[in-house]
């Protein structure tokens, strides 16, 4: 069987935590932050973890991951 490639678009936003779960970082923090408490922009600098439903097909992407 050949080796499976990499999707490198998922590889540069996704990575594989401790208990093999998927982080990502927040939507939200490029422009129109003017608007948006401090509060708001300090949680959208924390990472969080792939929901349940998107969990298959990132581990689709990233197959060695």
């Amino acid at each position: 069987m050949p080796k499976l490639k990499t999707k490198r678009g998922a590889a540069k936003r996704f990575h594989r935590t401790g208990g093999g779960l998927f982080a990502r970082a927040k939507a939200g923090k490029s422009h129109i932050l003017t608007k948006k408490t401090a509060k708001r922009k300090r949680a959208l600098r924390q990472s969080t973890l792939v929901d349940c439903a998107n969990f298959r097909a990132v581990s689709r992407m990233l197959p060695y991951a």
